[in-house]
């Protein structure tokens, strides 16, 4: 496996592992295939997307073990403008909701979804293993959910908490933010929301496999091209993001965020697979964030599907991957 971190785009070498690559074809067999045979030719309901919503969810529950000793703490609170739900996780030997806000450094993590599907629960595993491998407690965030609630009610949700974190007494220099997938472009918004209000931007940002363009015509593009996604289908995927975008036009400023120079944005680490559909949101991601003066790394990792950082039983490169995200979280200070 060959790997680099670089300043500038750069092309993935190698294969992957052979376990990597065994899974990987198994579910180009399968799991793909089922995607489109779900999509009906009027593509998927909203019904059958809230109906097979939970046994998605305790699937990607079985697939991305939590480390053993993980705390997690609940959180359902009202605030001014709305609710703030999530969990604390720690995976450090300490509790989990740190008790000196003040004195805390923590991360705030954004899960990846589709905008339909997942929560805080399905991505305890991943979060828990950040947080053994940092040492911070880490706030992940349950945000609404298509095809109930329609953009941007997730974007309105991941700023909330961002606030509700300031409120209770976390600075933006305390908070680094990572997020994978459709969590990725929350973080993009969150990070154009402050400029907006004059809010402190957090420490630092760190992306798995990060959404950039949720009408999904960069993917379908990528698809068209070539790029062979084990899993995802990026026409099947694009009708599921519709569900929660619904008939929002594309060049709404949340759509694809514009960010620029006149914005102060965070050191960032981009980790996306080789293999991915959304290979070119990833790239997109990097290009503009440095085209505004952003420190920001691109990784990609051979052979690698979709948020390959989720499931360590899967690929020996999940832990690597990890720990060079950790190392960057670390290296924040």
């Amino acid at each position: 496996m060959s790997v680099r971190t670089t300043d500038q785009q750069w092309r993935p070498r190698g294969a992957g592992s052979l376990r990597s690559r065994a899974v990987n074809s198994y579910l180009a067999r399968v799991a793909q295939p089922l995607m489109v045979a779900g999509m009906g030719r009027s593509g998927p309901s909203p019904r059958l997307i809230s109906a097979m919503r939970p046994g998605v969810n305790r699937t990607l529950v079985a697939m991305s073990p939590v480390p053993a000793g993980t705390r997690a703490e609940r959180v359902h609170e009202f605030v001014s403008n709305g609710q703030v739900r999530g969990e604390w996780v720690g995976a450090h030997g300490g509790p989990a909701r740190p008790d000196r806000p003040a004195e805390t450094r923590i991360l705030y993590y954004l899960h990846g979804s589709g905008y339909v599907v997942c929560s805080a629960r399905t991505h305890r595993g991943l979060v828990a293993r950040l947080s053994r491998q940092t040492g911070l407690s880490a706030f992940s965030l349950d945000y609404r959910l298509g095809p109930e609630y329609r953009f941007p009610s997730a974007g309105d949700d991941a700023i909330r908490g961002y606030h509700w974190l300031l409120a209770q007494g976390y600075r933006p220099e305390q908070i680094v933010v990572g997020g994978d997938s459709a969590g990725g472009h929350l973080a993009l918004d969150l990070l154009a929301d402050n400029h907006r209000r004059g809010v402190g931007q957090p420490r630092g940002l760190v992306l798995f496999s990060p959404l950039y363009d949720p009408t999904f015509d960069l993917a379908v593009a990528n698809q068209l091209r070539g790029t062979r996604d084990p899993v995802i289908d990026a026409v099947s995927a694009q009708r599921i993001l519709q569900l929660y975008t619904g008939s929002t036009t594309p060049d709404h400023p949340r759509m694809r965020i514009t960010l620029d120079e006149a914005m102060t944005l965070p050191p960032t680490l981009i980790q996306v697979g080789g293999l991915e559909v959304m290979g070119d949101d990833a790239r997109a991601i990097a290009r503009v964030m440095r085209a505004a003066g952003a420190d920001v790394r691109l990784q990609e990792w051979p052979g690698q599907g979709h948020v390959f950082q989720m499931f360590p039983r899967l690929a020996p490169e999940s832990r690597v991957a990890l720990r060079e995200a950790a190392e960057f979280l670390r290296a924040m200070g």
